[in-house]
């Protein structure tokens, strides 16, 4: 059974990009939706206009900051079956700037969480390739001893650790899951291929490092896949699983197939930023456990799902970036 159908789900951040896509095939698919956000407010929330704009109210919602305990005792009465939690400080580069909020969100957020409810029928606990930092072999596997290298990632690993030991120790069905880079509609421009597809479409230079650090690109839909399949797969309680295609595309590949894909006139200047102290080389997921345990590969290729964002993209560029847009002006 991999239906949500009648099932009460909670999903925390559900705003945020993969849990806002999360969150619509959960009410697609009839289940009882409820979010936690930290503004009740669809101002705040644009990505989930189709499911809780005015008079079309699919979706419930918790305002909660995790670090907040106080504000989490609400769980209990919603009884949610399963919750998936996404809630998260999630910027890498920004967490060296802002390392206390990094850490209470993402480590203490999750163990207030954790301890909030223990009624669920599974906990699925969205962690990251992040926490592998620096790996000799490659592709990670999750045998391997994480090495964190930004407090984003400390943070995560130590709320992963935190679920581990409620697995562990109190025998909850707790499930865990890695996922590698993901892209995808209504993603964030501060991350790579939102950034690169909207310079690429607005005519602005790119400027990029030499390019050879390489990473695992996902299309956001199949990481739902993922998602929806740990909530009914006995196997992966207690499991860590990576979830990625295993595919290393290098950061200057990424660029020149974006910069062709979208047919830009961008000038490319690859090759002048200077790398990041803390540069990660290499990243790609050995995904064998989530074909096994979840039954899990990849339904949309790189190639197809970067089509479709770039797509996307082109139809709302004007919406989000555009000074003029009647969104922009929501803020004056």
């Amino acid at each position: 059974m991999t239906s949500f159908r009648g099932k009460r789900i909670l999903v925390t951040g559900g705003g945020g990009f993969i849990a806002s896509h999360l969150t619509r095939r959960l009410v697609r698919e009839g289940a009882d939706v409820w979010i936690t956000a930290k503004y009740h407010s669809i101002i705040d929330n644009v990505r989930l206009a189709d499911v809780w704009g005015p008079g079309n109210k699919k979706i419930r919602c918790l305002e909660a900051d995790l670090r907040n305990p106080d504000a989490l005792k609400e769980i209990a009465a919603i009884q949610p079956e399963i919750i998936y939690h996404m809630a998260a400080y999630n910027h890498v580069g920004d967490s060296f700037a802002n390392v206390t909020e990094a850490m209470d969100v993402n480590g203490t957020g999750s163990v207030n969480l954790l301890e909030a409810y223990a009624g669920y029928e599974r906990f699925i606990y969205v962690s990251s390739s992040e926490i592998y930092g620096h790996q000799e072999a490659v592709p990670f596997s999750e045998e391997a001893l994480p090495f964190p290298i930004s407090p984003y990632a400390v943070g995560k690993y130590a709320g992963e650790c935190y679920a581990r030991l409620k697995w562990h120790v109190e025998k909850k069905p707790i499930v865990v899951l890695r996922p590698f880079n993901t892209f995808g509609p209504y993603q964030s421009p501060r991350a790579i291929i939102g950034e690169l597809i909207i310079k690429c479409l607005r005519g602005e230079d790119i400027v990029t490092t030499e390019g050879i650090q390489t990473r695992d690109f996902n299309y956001v839909e199949n990481i739902v896949d993922a998602l929806q399949l740990s909530a009914f797969q006995e196997e992966a309680i207690g499991k860590i699983i990576n979830v990625g295609s295993g595919q290393e595309i290098s950061i200057r590949e990424l660029t020149t197939k974006i910069h062709a894909v979208a047919q830009s006139r961008s000038r490319l200047r690859i090759g002048e930023l200077p790398y990041r102290p803390t540069e990660i080389w290499r990243m790609a997921a050995d995904a064998k456990r989530a074909k096994r345990l979840l039954g899990w590969a990849p339904r949309v290729d790189f190639e197809e799902g970067l089509k479709k964002t770039i797509e996307w993209y082109r139809r709302f560029i004007t919406v989000f970036c555009d000074g003029s847009s009647e969104l922009l002006r929501l803020c004056e």
